[in-house]
């Protein structure tokens, strides 16, 4: 065994989507940290134009805009993909939510959150297919990590986000049902659920300055949420050596939310 090697994914290249803010954001750091070549997708381009300068930092980071709702966007993304050679990991990471009461939920905010959460992961891991098969090897396969929510797990939130907790769930059965016939291609395919990390999404929700949210938001395991080492490190776990003989698999990473609470 080579403890050096078994965490390491120098050179490998990586496809993180949503990587504008949030989550996204913080696993394309750990990633470029970790000496992958990254590129990051969001929908506005003034966005993951100043995330991608701001990333450069850390290695190299590469923009592209592109709204993966839409057939157009997913193509964009997969043509430029193409053109850059294998391609190691997947980063289903993309998505958004919709909260209103039952009675006034409209159907095109269902629609929206399931077009992207759900949809396009599976949209875009197909067109993607002939990049990662050209990473994939036995010892080593190519990599999709589809980025869930607890909200999928047993966990229900506190507000009425029906699609939201849906397509999570449904993100999650996707990645075992995409799991079992890709494995034959030495393609494996997890899931991450995160519990409260700051972003744009869980800010709608909770003031994360305020110390009575963060009372409200604390894990069983401790009072605090989720930072970029821990999810950059669950990420960089599935895409190692380390992770390698893992497929179908989804990964709470929440401080014990929905596991021990």
């Amino acid at each position: 065994m080579d403890i050096d090697q078994l965490f390491d994914i120098r050179g490998k290249t990586a496809l993180v989507t949503g990587g504008s803010g949030g989550i996204g954001y913080m696993i394309a750091e750990g990633l470029a940290r970790a000496g992958a070549n990254v590129w990051i997708c969001s929908r506005k381009p003034a966005d993951i134009a100043a995330a991608a300068a701001r990333l450069s930092a850390f290695g190299k980071v590469t923009a592209i805009a592109a709204d993966l709702a839409t057939e157009a966007g997913v193509k964009a993304v997969a043509d430029t993909l193409a053109a850059a050679g294998p391609l190691h990991i997947l980063v289903n990471n993309a998505g958004a939510t919709w909260g209103a009461p039952i009675d006034a939920f409209p159907r095109a905010g269902f629609e929206k959150v399931l077009s992207l959460n759900l949809l396009a992961p599976f949209e875009l891991t197909k067109a993607l297919l002939s990049a990662l098969r050209r990473a994939a090897t036995v010892e080593d396969p190519a990599r999709v990590i589809n980025i869930a929510s607890i909200d999928g797990l047993h966990h229900l939130p506190p507000w009425e986000s029906y699609p939201y907790s849906a397509s999570k769930a449904g993100l999650i059965q996707l990645t075992r049902h995409l799991g079992k016939f890709l494995a034959k291609e030495h393609i494996s395919v997890n899931a991450i659920a995160p519990g409260f990390f700051p972003s744009k999404m869980t800010k709608s929700v909770f003031d994360f300055e305020n110390e009575a949210e963060m009372a409200q938001a604390a894990s069983p395991l401790g009072g605090r949420i989720g930072t970029t080492e821990d999810i950059a490190g669950a990420v960089i776990y599935l895409a190692s050596r380390a992770g390698a003989w893992l497929s179908g698999v989804t990964i709470p990473v929440a401080g014990g939310h929905a596991t021990i609470d």
